[in-house]
Formats: C-alpha cells, structure tokens, sequence
C-alpha cells in the first residue's frame, strides 16, 4: 500500500509563514492538500500534476481561499509535494492532510472530490494552530 507521510505542521502566529511536506512511498499522477477544523466539511486547498503528459506535469489547482497565499510545489525524484504557506490567518487553522491519487487531478475537481476512493491514498494529517 502506498504511503504517504506529512510533517511541517505547528502553531505559528497569525502573518508568519509555514511549510507542510509530504513524502510519498511511490510515484502518484496527483498530489496535494486538504484540511479540516472542526466543525466544517473537508476543502481542497492545492494539488499538482506530479506525473502526467507535458501538458499537466507541474500544473497546479488552489482553493480561492488559499489562492495568492499558499504555493504547492514538488521534488518529483523524491516523491515529494510541499504545501508553503504565507500570511496564515487563524482561520487557517485545521489538520491538514496530504492525499495521491495514481490517474491524475480531473482538472482541479479532484480538490472537491477528494482521491479515487479505490485507489486514491491519504496521510495521516498534520495539525496546523494560527494564532490571532
């Protein structure tokens, strides 16, 4: 079973920056980022094309609520995906998990529907705390 193990998370405070990553036990067509706090649904907050053709390899999807604030980037020859986030608000506060999918990111609905449930994987979780 594929793998994938998140670090990175902690409490900061409010406007300071943060950088989650996750490292996955193999290569995955798509990976990003989710969060939940408590009492609120599950968002999608970035994803990537870390496999693909040309034309997806590196391409990037993000929440408007994190958009402009929040970059996803990868180190492919390590299975790796980060998660930098700047001027974090409390708001901000949940935990965060990372997530692959092996057929790819469905052109950024992937970040409302979550990985293929039969074949997609998902970290453990990574609990961020903003401060006001």
């Amino acid at each position: 079973q594929v793998r994938l193990v998140e670090s990175g998370g902690g409490s900061v405070p409010e406007g300071s920056s943060l950088t989650l990553s996750c490292v996955a036990s193999e290569s995955m067509a798509c990976m990003g980022w989710f969060r939940q706090a408590p009492g609120k649904e599950r968002e999608g907050l970035a994803a990537i094309y870390t496999g693909g053709g040309r034309e997806f390899y590196g391409r990037t999807y993000y929440a408007d609520s994190v958009k402009g604030r929040f970059n996803i980037s990868q180190d492919n020859a390590k299975n790796t995906v980060h998660l930098q986030m700047n001027s974090v608000k409390p708001d901000d506060t949940a935990m965060y998990y990372c997530a692959a999918d092996p057929l790819g990111c469905y052109g950024g609905d992937w970040l409302g529907l979550g990985p293929t449930p039969s074949h997609g994987y998902w970290g453990q979780g990574t609990q961020v705390n903003v401060s006001g």
